[in-house]
């Protein structure tokens, strides 16, 4: 008999889980695994390396090159050949949290919303001006930061950045022990700082700043992953929600 298939280890399922184009007739669509976009995730937008993200996943890293390969290959065939892309199935499992830690450690999604067990704390800044969400990372004066337990916020204070700018900005959140930013928009260095810094990013968000970490906290913040900074605080396309469910349709 064949040797069972080792079940992979994956932080959460993606919020999306349909992606394609406009205005195009939509194509059969290309099926990537649940497994095969935790790769891609991890190693791409987490910066991992194959070693550390076949650890992670709890397999053998040729295993993480082969999923890996094929995930690169799926994406490539949707963005050269006009594809729509459905996230589903695979052999996975998903990772569980004990004595109030996720075994995937502090980039977990599940407990960086706020949802984990045991009451654990956490901190969501937002760059802030006048109640709303400010619209340029890199020049924002203030972040409000929102104390939350349970997915419920505790308390919330506005604070300098003490004349900090851009990349600068990583290491005043830090300070702040934000696990999580929303912004406006943010330009590639700031985000990569951030990611270095251990931070989740919600950019491209508008509107009111209160209202933003309670549509984070039930799951229904638009935002866009995409998100760049042009400097003048335009609106950015491409709004994606970030309900567990999946939004069903993301289209950019």
């Amino acid at each position: 008999m064949p040797r069972p298939c080792k079940r992979r280890r994956v932080c959460a399922r993606p919020f999306c889980l349909r992606f394609g184009p406009l205005d195009q007739e939509v194509r059969e669509a290309v099926v990537m695994t649940v497994d095969e976009f935790e790769t891609i995730r991890l190693i791409d937008l987490e910066r991992m390396t194959q070693e550390q993200c076949a650890a992670q996943m709890g397999v053998a890293r040729t295993t993480i090159q082969a999923i890996y390969g094929s995930a690169r290959f799926k994406l490539a065939q949707c963005l050269a050949l006009g594809r729509e892309l459905e996230i589903s199935g695979g052999e996975y499992e998903l990772c569980d949290a004990k004595d109030g830690g996720c075994i995937c450690g502090k980039r977990c999604w599940k407990q960086k919303i706020g949802k984990s067990e045991g009451g654990r704390k956490m901190r969501i800044a937002v760059t802030y001006e006048n109640g709303q969400v400010f619209q340029h990372f890199g020049h924002t004066e203030y972040f409000k930061v929102y104390e939350v337990e349970d997915g419920k916020v505790l308390r919330s204070e506005v604070v300098s950045t003490n004349g900090q700018g851009h990349g600068a900005l990583a290491g005043v959140l830090g300070g702040l022990q934000a696990e999580i930013l929303i912004c406006g928009g943010i330009g590639p260095g700031a985000k990569t700082a951030l990611s270095e810094a251990g931070i989740t990013l919600y950019g491209g968000v508008t509107g009111d700043a209160d209202q933003a970490v309670d549509a984070l906290l039930k799951g229904t913040l638009s935002y866009n992953p995409g998100v760049s900074c042009d400097h003048h605080g335009e609106h950015h396309h491409g709004d994606h929600s970030c309900g567990e469910h999946g939004c069903g349709g993301h289209r950019e």
